[in-house]
């Protein structure tokens, strides 16, 4: 037990500091993350001191179960798919450039559009594809028309990082944490709309009196000529969008599980796409550009996760820790010890650890404890930029872009906001859960 605490400890540390002060290197031009390599030599050392014998590793990994991270990283690679496939398609740009147009010259009206689109797109995608795609834009307008960029980006950033939270597939640990307490699509939604859409309600209201000063300026127009190039490649998308969606929700009353649904429809999607392109005969590059933004770097990192996890439960130290939450309120204790823990060691492998403290508990607290580590991993999110993978994505594209959002200044934005939203999720969930 003591070698496992000992490794697993030290994993945690090495993985913030590297997001920290060395998340990445290059070879041949080609980003390499380091935060995945150190969770995986720690793997590998809890694997090869037999703190978890290979045969328990394997046994997880091909599982039946919910909690196989295998059909948790398909379900969200398939989505994924789905997601980057549109926004090669133009369509989130298409619908910023709009979002712009509605605004006009006010930056007041400029800030909600954008939230909004922000948090629209991530209900319907997922909060990391919306940082991705949104921020370059974000910066791109702010320079052209001399406006200060910051509040656009925490408006963005915290919108897809609480909006995350409304369906099963917002977020990898929604994923996660949902799938292991066999949550359906379905019953997820009823439980999670509520606590979202109060969270969200609070959340803007708050942007909008941290930056009320800096959006007094108006906004000197820009043309953009952009415009979608391939009609028919947006339609394939949005229709297999939709489909999936719609079948997503109908695997909450069929006997076909999710990762099932979505690995159907990213799969019938690149079919789709490439019959058009030879039959069409022209050569659009949305698939190639699609495959190569898919972060594989995800695959060790949660799979790595997991055999800490796993090496955690096999030696007794996960059941210590479930049994001291256990004395907490199921809600507030694992909310708010989410919250924290996903800033100290990253939501992911926080919630791989937190799929496995409440089993045992009573259905009743067992659920409210399952809920509240999905609010405290999509919230935890924006408190700090080891919170989650998004934070590290968004601080790393606005280094590539000269603008200054150091630590210090995510932190005091991230407490003043997620502070009062998380305080407000919880309590509005704990009025779902016991109606």
């Amino acid at each position: 037990m003591i070698l496992t605490l000992i490794i697993s400890i030290s994993v945690f540390v090495l993985v913030t500091l590297s997001v920290l002060f060395f998340p990445s290197f290059s070879i041949k031009g080609h980003k390499i993350g380091t935060y995945w390599i150190v969770a995986l030599i720690g793997a590998a050392l809890l694997l090869a001191t037999l703190c978890l014998p290979i045969e328990e590793f394997w046994k997880g990994l091909t599982s039946s179960s919910a909690v196989n991270p295998l059909k948790i990283l398909i379900l969200f690679f398939s989505m994924t798919v789905l997601s980057v496939y549109l926004d090669e398609c133009g369509l989130f740009r298409y619908l910023a450039k709009l979002a712009v147009r509605l605004s006009g010259k006010s930056q007041f009206l400029l800030l909600g559009v954008i939230y909004a689109l922000a948090a629209i797109l991530t209900v319907f995608t997922s909060n990391d594809v919306v940082i991705l795609t949104l921020t370059p834009f974000i910066v791109f307008f702010a320079k052209h028309t001399k406006i200060n960029p910051i509040p656009y980006l925490v408006a963005e950033f915290v919108a897809a990082n609480t909006w995350s939270m409304m369906l099963l597939i917002g977020n990898p640990t929604n994923v996660y944490l949902g799938t292991s307490a066999g949550i359906d699509f379905a019953s997820y939604f009823r439980v999670m709309a509520l606590p979202t859409l109060a969270a969200g309600v609070l959340e803007i209201g708050l942007v909008y009196l941290l930056f009320f000063r800096h959006l007094k300026e108006e906004i000197v127009p820009e043309e953009d000529d952009f415009k979608i190039e391939s009609k028919a490649d947006l339609i394939i998308g949005l229709i297999h969008l939709g489909l999936c969606l719609g079948f997503l929700i109908a695997s909450s009353y069929l006997p076909f599980e999710m990762w099932l649904v979505a690995l159907i429809a990213a799969s019938s999607l690149v079919l789709t796409s490439t019959i058009y392109h030879l039959l069409d005969h022209k050569h659009w590059s949305y698939l190639a550009h699609t495959a190569e933004r898919l972060p594989y770097q995800l695959i060790p990192f949660v799979i790595s996760m997991f055999v800490i996890v796993a090496s955690l439960q096999y030696q007794g130290v996960a059941s210590k820790i479930g049994e001291w939450l256990s004395n907490t309120h199921p809600i507030w204790g694992y909310g708010l010890s989410s919250f924290l823990v996903a800033n100290l060691v990253n939501n992911i492998p926080m919630s791989v650890l937190f799929s496995v403290l409440p089993v045992g508990m009573p259905e009743p607290s067992y659920l409210q404890a399952i809920y509240a580590s999905i609010i405290g991993s999509n919230i935890g999110a924006f408190l700090t930029p080891v919170g989650a993978l998004a934070g590290i994505m968004f601080s790393s594209l606005l280094a590539q872009y000269d603008i200054h959002y150091g630590f210090k200044e995510f932190v005091r934005y991230g407490f003043l906001i997620a502070l009062p939203v998380i305080l407000i999720s919880l309590a509005v969930l704990q009025l779902v859960l016991q109606a």
